[in-house]
């Protein structure tokens, strides 16, 4: 087997072989490879979530007419090097009353939530890391642990603002997760599997964007929601509670956070690329080599990351009876209802589906549905809104006219 064709099959084969040579037992040998590569993933992760800090940085002082990280190295790219050292260096303080255990725990959980998530992850068609069949609902658990990792934060902290921001994320994480998971449903009603390389394989012909866009977009809206970036950062409102649920946290514990958010939003950019982008596929070009499918990934995943970051650096910050409305009223509601549709008009087009000849028209209805769904959603919400709003103007002159 060539090296180019499946890199990490063969560097495992030989370092095996090596380990093997050394007299080690063959299933110990195996493990210590198995461990190895989980250990290179985390490292790839960890810094390429360095570079994450400068990107974020870069990004942001673009859209504010900033020029962002620009002294050290060039064009800036040490400076999240020595951030890291300033963190390390600071003093690791505790306050008091503070349940310990839990406190230091919480930020480890913070990152680990997010490293669990790529055991998922398929990176190219030879490299599928752990090919579970559940894979949606594993994404469900897993990033569950990221907001317990904020509850626990807050409630241990022994301070009132710390546990109204936890308070706050565990109100964001009810809310949001259900419509995130009825989206996931989308790409599995048109795979008929919750793998996520099959989710991939199944977009040969057409990404599911093409088929689902309002699926996409309540998708990446609940992702927002559930990663607790503006406008939803509700848990970490500066201007009510300084700085929500980490505000007793300081050096590498603050950064742990930090570093976990940034790759937690690369990561759900990821999986919304293979969710409804493809994945590693584009034009074929993935089956040239493993390197430049794991490449397309990674720019796909960096371009809805890029789209988080522009929703974060535009956006106001909502209320959070605003968000909770919005979500309980509107998204919610939509999301079932989308889902009712794409079922429903699955099953009506399914031969057209399995015709090579007629697929264009289940491509077709499937976009149409969509579109109808979602004027017929807006019309809706626009109907309420302005019989809400005729109720509140009616109710004023009366008040104005008692005073």
């Amino acid at each position: 087997m060539s090296f180019w064709n499946d890199p990490l099959k063969v560097a495992a084969d030989w370092l095996e072989g090596v380990f093997a040579g050394w007299g080690m037992d063959v299933v110990f040998a195996h493990v210590l490879v198995a461990f190895l590569g989980v250990f290179l993933l985390i490292t790839l992760l960890m810094v390429l979530d360095i570079f994450l800090v400068w990107i974020e940085r870069k990004v942001v002082a673009r859209f504010q007419d900033r020029l962002g990280p620009n002294r050290l190295g060039p064009f800036g790219l040490i400076q999240p090097f020595a951030d890291i050292i300033k963190l390390i260096i600071k003093e690791d303080t505790t306050p008091g009353g503070a349940d310990k255990v839990v406190y230091n725990l919480a930020p480890i959980l913070s990152m680990m939530s997010v490293l669990i998530l790529w055991a998922i992850v398929p990176l190219a068609p030879v490299m599928l890391g752990t090919d579970l069949n559940v894979g949606a609902l594993f994404l469900i658990a897993a990033g569950a642990i990221g907001t317990l990792s904020i509850i626990m934060a807050g409630w241990s902290s022994n301070n009132k603002f710390a546990m109204i921001g936890g308070f706050r994320q565990v109100a964001v994480m009810i809310s949001f997760e259900i419509p995130m998971l009825t989206m996931l449903m989308i790409p599995v009603i048109f795979t008929g599997s919750m793998n996520m390389n099959a989710i991939i394989q199944a977009q040969e012909l057409v990404p599911f964007v093409f088929l689902s866009p309002l699926g996409a977009l309540i998708f990446l809206i609940a992702a927002i929601a559930e990663l607790g970036r503006a406008p939803f950062d509700l848990a970490e409102g500066e201007s009510e509670l300084v700085s929500g649920f980490n505000i007793e946290y300081s050096g590498m514990k603050f950064g742990m956070f930090y570093a976990g958010e940034l790759l937690h939003a690369f990561t759900f950019g990821g999986f919304w690329a293979i969710l409804f982008f493809g994945g590693y596929r584009f034009f074929g070009l993935e089956q040239v080599s493993p390197i430049l499918a794991i490449l397309i990934l990674v720019i796909k995943a960096m371009l809805g990351y890029w789209v988080i970051m522009w929703v974060k650096y535009t956006m106001m910050r909502i209320r959070i009876d605003q968000m909770l409305n919005f979500n309980w009223r509107f998204l919610t509601p939509l999301a079932f209802a989308l889902l009712l549709v794409t079922a429903l008009v699955n099953a009506l087009l399914a031969d057209s589906r399995n015709n090579s000849e007629q697929v264009w028209l289940y491509i077709l209805g499937m976009f149409l549905a969509n579109v109808v769904t979602g004027w017929i959603a807006l019309e809706i919400a626009r109907s309420v809104t302005r019989k809400e709003r005729e109720r509140i103007e009616g109710v004023k002159p009366v008040v104005e006219a008692q005073h």
